[in-house]
Parts: C-alpha cells; structure tokens; sequence
C-alpha cells in the first residue's frame, strides 16, 4: 500500500506540473508569434498529463475500496490523510512549476523554432534527448525574476474578481476527484453513486475556468500578439495567475471534507 500511494502522489504531481506549465506555452507562444505551434506541441505533454490522469481515479479508487473491507476497515481520518499528502503534492507540482516556467518558456521557444523549421516532432525529441539538448537545457535555466514578482504590487494585469475566480475554481477542480471518492468512505452504501458525482465539483470549476476565466486570458494574450498590451504587464498576469493556481491548491485542502459531504448530501437526495 506504501508504494501504491507514492504511485498516486507522482501521478498527481505529473497532472498539476503540467497545468503549470501550460501558462509557460501561452509566453512562448507570444515571444515566437507561433502560438497555434506551441499549443501543439505542448499537447505531447498533455498526453502525459491526461495519461496520468487515466491512471490516478481507478489507483485512488482501489485505495477506498481496500480500505473499506472488512478485513482491514481503516478509519477516515486515515483515508482523509491520505488525500491530504496528495493535495500536498498538487501543491509541490505547482510551487516548482512556477519556479519552472521562465526556463521551460525559453526551452518551449526554441522547441517551437526547431519543430517549425524541421516539422518534425520524433526529430525534436530526439534533439533534446542529445547531449546538445543537455547543454541547451543548462543555458536556458534560470529562476523567476524577482522584479516580476515585486510588480505585482503595481497591478496584476488582472481585476481582483478573476483572479479570486481563479483561486476557486483551482481548488474546485484540485479536489473533485478526491471529495467523491473521500464521500463514499463518508458513505459506503452509495459510494458508487458518490464517485460519480464528482461532476458536481468539477463541473462548477469547468464553468469558472472557461465562462469567466480562460476568455479573459485569451483576450489578452491576442492584445499582446497585436501590440495592445505589453510582454511585461503580460507576465505579470501569468505570475499572478501562478500564484491563484498554487493558492487553489491550498484552499483545496480546506473545502475537501466539506464537498465531500456535499456529494454525500446529494448522493442521499437522488
């Protein structure tokens, strides 16, 4: 069991590394004016992500059905620590994403000039897998400038509203799965029905994220492709949305039991 849960904290690592870095694509995207490439090419690590994704509900899932038998019956203080150790690694991949993402945008760039110029995503990998894409990588690192997060203080790029937004819908989305299977340890005559309401959870982050937060993001990633906004009040923006990210994360520990009891409530109610 010890090393199906450090399984599962990797798998969740991987899922929330790459949300981070997708912030990354949209920087990379605007400094090559090539962004239809950079989000295609971060779809191979997408694949990874949502590989990872396939892989983490049905492991977790087997985790509450274990504890559930008879012949070991785990309290749910002890389910619920798991859960926490695995919002703890949602948090982690998202602290390190962030401190990530000025290098991973400067490696994107040039994996977007390389795919554009050969048009070739075999051909790419293996470039980054010779000793050449070693040494591209040690050139490229760097940590985030702390002049960018000094100017936040100066304005976000953001209203307030959505970056709150932001912060909620993370920490919705960061617990759906985890809250409908914590539920059916809550309640385990309907714990079917409880791991399938998860879409309660997941579905209201679905409408912050795409009703009221990715159209504003979109907006301004076109203003800067067009010269309405600057790249640095742009990077701001990405800062601060890197920090609601890892804020939601944190939140996410908070509102976990409590959405699971929602499930459970809703669960009784069908």
């Amino acid at each position: 069991m010890y090393s199906q849960m450090i399984i599962l904290c990797v798998l969740t690592f991987i899922i929330h590394l790459v949300g981070t870095l997708a912030y990354a694509v949209r920087i990379a995207g605007v400094r090559t004016r090539r962004l239809a490439v950079s989000f295609a090419l971060f779809n191979v690590l997408v694949l990874a992500s949502r590989t990872s994704n396939s892989f983490q509900g049905p492991f977790l899932a087997k985790r509450v059905e274990y504890s559930l038998a008879p012949t070991h019956a785990l309290s749910p203080d002890i389910i619920v620590s798991d859960m926490r150790w695995l919002l703890f690694s949602a948090s982690f991949a998202t602290f390190l994403g962030g401190l990530f993402v000025p290098t991973f945008q400067r490696l994107f760039s040039r994996a977007v000039h390389h795919f554009h110029a050969h048009r070739s995503i075999p051909r790419l990998i293996w470039s980054g897998l010779t000793r050449g894409g070693f040494s591209l990588f040690r050139g490229e690192a760097c940590v985030p400038s702390s002049q960018n997060i000094a100017q936040l203080a100066s304005g976000t790029g953001m209203s307030f509203g959505v970056i709150s937004l932001n912060i909620f819908a993370v920490a919705l989305w960061t617990v759906g799965v985890f809250a409908s299977l914590y539920a059916g340890v809550l309640k385990p005559e309907l714990r079917v029905t409880c791991s399938n309401l998860s879409s309660i959870i997941n579905g209201g982050a679905t409408i912050l994220m795409f009703v009221f937060i990715d159209p504003q993001l979109s907006v301004m990633t076109d203003d800067v492709m067009d010269g309405r906004l600057s790249e640095n009040r742009f990077r701001r923006t990405i800062t601060a949305l890197v920090g609601a990210r890892l804020a939601g994360t944190v939140v996410a520990q908070v509102i976990l039991v409590p959405a699971a009891r929602l499930i459970t409530h809703a669960a009784e109610l069908l």
